[in-house]
């Protein structure tokens, strides 16, 4: 039977059958994928690449460098400016 509160939410009930030894970490997993939010779809992005076999999706990297812990921290680096080298033409 399904939960009326879940299915409102999207969720649905399946049935896996795995190894005993994974039973905890396919349990956090989908925890973890239920609760939805940024970490959950880095998590879903991460998985889908490792056992889907596709390439990235256009824009992946942007996504990772928004989602970076520095954004805002107004981060000064510096760099030494050279002339470059002559020429001849």
């Amino acid at each position: 039977m399904s939960d009326p509160a879940s299915a409102e939410k999207g969720l649905v009930q399946f049935e896996v059958t795995g190894g005993a030894s994974d039973r905890d970490l396919v349990r956090a997993l989908a925890r973890r994928l239920a609760e939805g939010g940024p970490e959950s779809d880095r998590l879903r992005a991460a998985i889908n690449e490792t056992i889907g076999g596709q390439p990235p999706r256009k824009g992946g990297i942007l996504k990772a460098l928004l989602a970076s812990p520095l954004i805002g921290s107004d981060l000064d680096l510096p760099r030494p400016r050279e002339e470059g080298r002559k020429v001849a033409i």
